[in-house]
């Protein structure tokens, strides 16, 4: 699950992120902060999201401990063969769909995207502009899951 708050300050944040991690986690689910890998690493979290355009995560790695998971977005098939060669645990592709705030690659760019071997494991996984129209057609496509801001708000 990624804490996903680019509005509020970074104390306010913190105390989000450890009030998220303090709750009952039955089944392990791990907790990423976007961004912000100096208070995912303060609080404890299992690992950061970082934009394409943030430090490499090889460079990252130096300062963090073993398991600290860094997932990067990916935009285009080129940045997300740099996360992979930049050693990013995994990549989130897309928008698929079209969304409010970017261009969509489109199905036939993600579903490339997904198939290739060689996307930075664990998971080759897609950002698809989810709703419940089309949440069944992203995973019947390949992608490891789905994210959208909108589907889980419920502002879709």
């Amino acid at each position: 699950m990624q804490i996903r708050e680019k509005d509020i300050p970074a104390r306010e944040l913190c105390r989000l992120v450890r009030r998220v991690l303090a709750l009952p986690n039955p089944h392990g689910t791990e907790i990423l902060v976007n961004s912000r890998a100096d208070v995912a690493l303060a609080c404890g979290a299992h690992g950061v999201h970082l934009p394409g355009s943030s430090i490499p995560p090889k460079t990252l790695r130096s300062i963090t401990p073993p398991g600290f998971l860094i997932g990067v977005s990916a935009h285009s098939l080129a940045e997300l063969r740099a996360a992979e060669a930049e050693g990013a645990d995994f990549a989130v592709f897309g928008p698929v769909f079209e969304t409010p705030s970017k261009a969509a690659n489109g199905p036939r760019k993600a579903w490339t995207a997904c198939a290739k071997p060689s996307a930075p494991s664990p998971s080759r996984f897609s950002r698809w502009a989810a709703s419940p129209r089309n949440a069944a057609e992203c995973v019947a496509a390949g992608a490891a899951g789905i994210a959208g801001i909108s589907f889980f708000r419920g502002t879709h």
